[in-house]
């Protein structure tokens, strides 16, 4: 079986994106999700879906389409970029991500949907699908249009009154223009290897979002002959954006980009010919991997393989620059086998993600958001991390709380004489870890130490290669998960011998990954625990995932593929059930997108039989809220704020039981029965409590960063209605939990 491999759908770069400045002290949320009266949707218990609904037939009328949702999510990201409260360098780097995302979009999401409906070679002339492509067009289109509008129509204008300029060509002095010129014989023009295509030279392999140039020529060449284009590839080993010296740059901080230079000595390149004309272009392809898992016997090995190759997969987008002549885009076209809606004449460099070097030179603080400080969690009475989790369970809220008390947990186990084993699941680490420097000193000190390594973590499978290969060749047993499926659980299990020589299990669960970099973006919780029914059930998932036997039937948490969606269904049913009986019934979820059809038919059910639902979904979402006799009762929200909200969260009234369940899962069919994830209960009333008002509450009153769906896919950004206060979720949440400063020019 060849597989095609589905992404994770955050990166670090990708992912992270920011919240406007941080304000006053907040009020606590007035109203709990325990609060059964503060909704205000009316509850209609009698009312059903429409007849019809769960027909294929009607499925456009009950399911928004994923692509146009996820586009419908880089705008309420670019609206960040707009918003003129967010500082410049902030806004600027919302542009970036918006761009980030985008490519990713194109490498993954258009690259899979091309690829299910081509055959032999062809591409489907369904009308459905050819319509969906049009529109996915249109709406990418006017994306990246807006973008580039911003860039120069604000953020750029007024960097440069803050003393911040790019400069091109025409902007720079006579000075500046040497020192450009100088700069490109020294340090770019050595690098540069202009190809003239003919029959000896043909068009050469251009990168995945690589920054190139193609050409017009005119005269004959060295040969006599006349070639009449060329390409030149710059190399990713230059930086795009240039820093000018202090004694060239008058009264603020120059910057020109390495497309500028080129593209003002590209005639240096072509000696005795005219260049008539020319254009920088980027290449998007697609970048899945493609292996067959039951015939290769080493996935590892066959992955290495893979990704010498993943830059040169099918391509998928072209970007020229505006002024590009179309007989050069048509070339290029061509050349790419892509359709004239595949092109992207953009005002500005191709590639604006690199714009984002911009935010390592500029350090004024009026330009950055106010600096965040995480609270970190201590020992309590100087206990041990060990003695402290058999008296209570640690709750930990990232950013808001460090990430340094899980570091602590596994380093500490690491180095403990009564620890006997370590277990640990590594979907994305990074390139520099400290847990996995504890693994490896664990593993050295003669510990069991078992790591599940997801060799297909999109765009991080390189770091995971090289972790596999560093934590076998110090002893520990590795692991690639389960053939098929991605290994997405994020789960850590200590064994310790204690007194009388009894085995105890500690385990720590969360939400998100063990990513040094996206615990101080990403909004997480974690869960340690010393419960021995959980840390139990922990070590029968890893004994599942190594032995490949069936699970035993756990009473705690919630496995997929094998039972989280039923255990989210039958919740939900139950709590239709409690509705039909007369009594309140609310459902609480967060996650980053919502696509799983059978889940949404469930909650419609559950709407139509008046179970007031409240979900927050930072991303894609196929529910239609709001419908008459299907979602009514159905509010959908989604927070774009400073850190990217990445938590997942179950919450269930279930007769005031208020059952609360944390996970690595979003309501996906491929997180739900393509990967092996878990959900986990959070027991402790208190620690139960605080994910209630600290993970839900905040969000559902927030009015800064909030947006609500209507029933036709559109979100409208809620604002504070009269002499209401205005609430951002994060602002509150880094008050209460964290430190956040203030600077004079704030």
């Amino acid at each position: 079986m060849t597989q095609r491999l589905t992404p994770e759908s955050a990166s670090p770069v990708t992912n992270t994106v920011a919240d406007q400045p941080a304000g006053q002290p907040s009020p606590a949320p007035e109203a709990s999700v325990t609060d059964d009266t503060e909704s205000g949707i009316p509850i209609a218990a009698n009312v059903r879906a429409p007849r019809g609904a769960g027909t294929e037939g009607s499925r456009n009328v009950i399911f928004l389409d994923r692509e146009i949702s996820q586009i419908a999510f880089n705008r309420r990201v670019l609206a960040q970029a707009e918003d003129r409260q967010v500082p410049l360098l902030e806004r600027l780097k919302y542009l970036c991500i918006v761009g980030s995302n985008l490519d990713e979009f194109f490498e993954v999401r258009i690259a899979s949907l091309l690829a299910q409906n081509t055959v032999d070679g062809e591409l489907s002339q369904d009308p459905a699908f050819r319509q969906q492509l049009r529109k996915i067009s249109e709406n990418c289109h006017q994306l990246a249009q807006r973008q580039y509008e911003l860039l120069n129509t604000e953020i750029l204008p007024q960097l440069a009154k803050k003393g911040v300029r790019i400069l091109r060509h025409n902007d720079r002095n006579e000075a500046q223009r040497a020192w450009v010129k100088a700069y490109f014989e020294r340090e770019v023009k050595p690098l540069l290897t202009p190809i003239g295509l003919d029959p000896a030279h043909p068009f050469p392999q251009v990168v995945n979002k690589s920054l190139n140039f193609i050409v017009s020529l005119a005269g004959k060449d060295a040969f006599g002959r006349g070639t009449a284009i060329a390409i030149v590839k710059a190399p990713r080993v230059l930086p795009r954006i240039i820093k000018l010296p202090e004694e060239i740059s008058g009264n603020c901080m120059a910057f020109c980009l390495l497309s500028s230079v080129i593209h003002s000595h590209i005639e240096d390149l072509f000696n005795g010919r005219e260049v008539i004309n020319y254009s920088q272009f980027r290449v998007t392809r697609d970048s899945d991997l493609w292996v067959d898992e039951e015939e290769v016997k080493n996935l590892r090995q066959a992955l290495q393989g893979e990704l010498q190759t993943r830059q040169f997969g099918e391509a998928v987008r072209l970007e020229v620059a505006k002024n590009c002549p179309k007989e050069l885009s048509d070339f290029l076209l061509a050349q790419f086998n892509l359709p004239p809606d595949r092109l992207y004449a953009v005002d500005g460099p191709v590639n604006m993600v690199r714009l984002g070097e911009l935010l390592d030179y500029v350090r004024q603080p009026s330009l950055r958001f106010p600096p965040f400080t995480a609270r970190f969690v201590t020992k309590a009475n100087g206990l041990d991390m060990f003695s402290n989790l058999r008296k209570h369970d640690i709750l930990l809220h990232h950013p808001f709380q460090a990430f340094q008390t899980v570091i602590d947990f596994i380093r500490s186990a690491s180095l403990d004489p009564n620890v006997v084993a370590i277990k640990q699941t590594v979907y994305r680490t990074g390139m520099n870890s400290d847990l996995m420097e504890s693994l490896i000193t664990a593993a050295r000190h003669g510990k069991e130490v078992t790591v599940v390594v997801e060799l297909k973590a999109r765009f991080d499978e390189e770091a995971n290669i090289n972790w596999a290969d560093r934590l076998q060749q110090a002893g520990a047993q590795v692991v690639y998960g389960v053939v098929g499926l991605k290994t997405h659980a994020k789960m850590a299990l200590v064994i310790r011998r204690e007194d009388g020589g009894v085995l105890r299990h500690y385990a720590h669960l969360g939400t998100g990954n063990y990513h040094p970099s996206t615990t101080r973006f990403y909004t997480d919780f974690g869960l340690l625990t010393a419960h021995q029914g959980i840390a139990t059930e922990v070590n029968e998932v890893f004994i599942h995932l190594t032995g490949l036997n069936k699970p035993k039937k756990l009473e705690h948490l919630w496995l997929a593929p094998f039972g989280l969606q039923p255990q989210i269904i039958k919740a939900i049913r139950n709590e239709a059930r409690i509705a039909r009986e007369g009594r309140p019934a609310r459902i609480i979820a967060k996650m980053n997108a919502l696509l799983d059809e059978s889940v949404i038919r469930a909650l419609y059910a559950a709407s139509a039989d008046g179970v007031k639902i409240d979900l927050i979904v930072r991303g894609a979402c196929a529910l239609r809220p709001g419908v008459p006799g299907l979602s009514e009762n159905i509010r959908v929200r989604s927070i774009i704020g400073r850190f990217l909200e990445h938590s997942r969260i179950y919450y269930f009234r279930n007769d005031l039981a208020h059952d609360v369940y944390l996970g690595s899962a979003d309501w996906m069919n491929r997180n739900l029965f393509r990967r092996i994830e878990v959900a986990f209960p959070v027991l402790d009333k208190a620690l139960k409590k605080r994910v209630i008002s600290e993970g839900l509450d905040p969000y559902l009153k927030d009015n800064t960063n909030s947006w609500v769906l209507d029933s036709e896919g559109n979100y409208e950004r809620r604002k504070p209605r009269g002499k209401q206060p205005s609430f951002c979720a994060q602002n509150y949440l880094m008050q209460q939990l964290g430190s956040l400063s203030h600077t004079d020019d704030d």
